[in-house]
């Protein structure tokens, strides 16, 4: 084939074929064709779109540049779950157990943080010694011995996507809803999952702001999913305020230990209830979502899903001390309590929220920047929610006096009070089966 032919052809907006796909691809992964070629590519399929079909050719191509992990030997159906990211959203550590502890083999295979958004990579890590770059056969012992494993992307798993993903990220085709359907469910598919939860997040602090948006990338990922004959359930979220009130890597282990010991209840808890619902529902140890809940509940009540995660940190060579006695944690060198003003929450900028909190040290500018695993931000009000002067707001911690005002000033400028009591917006907004 040839290759101007096939950009020719995309650029003239004319349907390509799986051979097309699949050939552009995989020169590009085996350095057949230069930089600038592929780029012309993505900007066509950036601005003229990729059919259904089409979408799904891109993910086959960049799915099968690397190895599809082989599950088959371990019993039952395995399922995942995949978030578009936001602030404070630490579900994976959550429901994962829930699911595993309910007899649901949960194989992940996560990402970092960069920019606003954290990474589950980054909050894992924050427990010391626990390791997210396990070998493939390594990996599969997890999932058979204990039932679930969180790893980072292996250089066998979807090459493709990375050569793929750092050219988008210069050539301005980042937001493209097929290319960013394909990086996501090559990964997801390699994974050998038989079952997918994907969890839209729409709002402030999301990539996808609007609820069209968040639709349209939705069905995306599940018409590419039902491509490959997986079950897929998708959750439209809200991402208009933190989820939880722990923002910043530590600080979302530590509440994520809180909920699974069934200690705080609130918005963070509601959502992983559903999410480990349907994951419970793919993996058919329940007969409906509702039920899935049910049983979620019942493995946070029993001990079971806290006991999960306490398993997987010891399979990951993580120490356990720290998640058994938060106290032992270290500590930030500075913080700073901010009070309300009085009135009503009425609004919160979430990516203002965020990027306090990539501000105090919790996230990277860069791919090259260092994390500080203990800064982060207690938010400790909800919208809607009364604010009294001299209520505690938020609770920013930092190694560096200068990031802690730097901090301080994002935060202070994300919140905004109202006289009258507004309601919160809308935990879960839609359900697409």
């Amino acid at each position: 084939m040839n290759v101007i032919e096939v950009i020719k052809k995309k650029r003239d907006k004319v349907e390509l074929s799986r051979e097309e796909i699949n050939f552009i691809v995989l020169s590009f992964t085996k350095n057949k064709i230069p930089d600038y070629q592929f780029s012309a590519f993505l900007m066509a399929a950036f601005i003229n779109g990729m059919t259904v079909a089409e979408t799904a050719c891109l993910t086959e191509a960049m799915l099968y540049s690397g190895k599809v992990i082989d599950l088959s030997a371990i019993k039952g159906i395995k399922v995942d779950k995949h978030s578009t990211g936001g602030i404070g959203d630490k579900t994976s550590l959550i429901i994962a157990p829930i699911a595993a502890a309910a007899g649901v083999p949960v194989p992940m295979i996560s990402g970092r943080g960069l920019g606003h958004t954290g990474g589950t990579l980054d909050k894992l890590e924050s427990i010391p010694g626990f390791r997210t770059d396990l070998s493939l056969s390594e990996y599969k012992n997890a999932v058979k011995k204990c039932g679930v494993v969180l790893i980072g992307q292996t250089k066998e798993i979807a090459p493709a996507d990375k050569v793929i993903y750092s050219l988008r990220d210069v050539t301005g085709t980042v937001e493209s809803i097929p290319l960013i359907t394909a990086s996501i469910m090559s990964k997801k598919l390699a994974e050998g999952i038989d079952g997918l939860v994907l969890d839209i997040k729409t709002g402030s602090g999301a990539f996808m702001k609007s609820m069209k948006d968040a639709e349209i990338l939705a069905n995306s990922l599940i018409n590419t999913a039902k491509a490959f004959k997986k079950e897929v359930i998708g959750f439209i979220t809200d991402m208009n305020q933190p989820l939880g009130n722990y923002i910043g890597n530590w600080f979302e282990v530590y509440e994520s230990v809180q909920v699974l010991k069934g200690e705080a209840k609130g918005d963070l808890y509601e959502l992983c209830l559903s999410l480990a619902g349907a994951m419970i529902y793919l993996g058919k140890k329940a007969s409906s979502i509702e039920e899935g809940i049910e049983m979620s509940k019942a493995m946070i009540n029993n001990g079971k899903a806290y006991n999960k995660f306490v398993e997987l940190v010891k399979i990951q060579h993580g120490k356990i001390d720290v998640i058994e006695n938060a106290n032992k944690y270290p500590k930030s060198k500075f913080s700073e309590t901010i009070y309300c003003k009085g009135g009503f929450l009425g609004g919160v900028d979430n990516l203002g929220i965020g990027m306090a909190a990539l501000e105090l040290g919790a996230g990277r500018m860069t791919k090259e920047d260092i994390i500080d695993h203990k800064a982060g931000i207690i938010f400790r009000k909800k919208i809607g929610d009364e604010c009294k002067k001299g209520d505690v707001i938020a609770e920013l911690y930092s190694d560096s006096k200068i990031k802690l005002a730097a901090g301080k000033e994002r935060l202070l400028r994300a919140v905004e009070y109202s006289d009258k009591k507004i309601k919160g917006p809308k935990l879960i907004k839609k359900v697409i089966r």
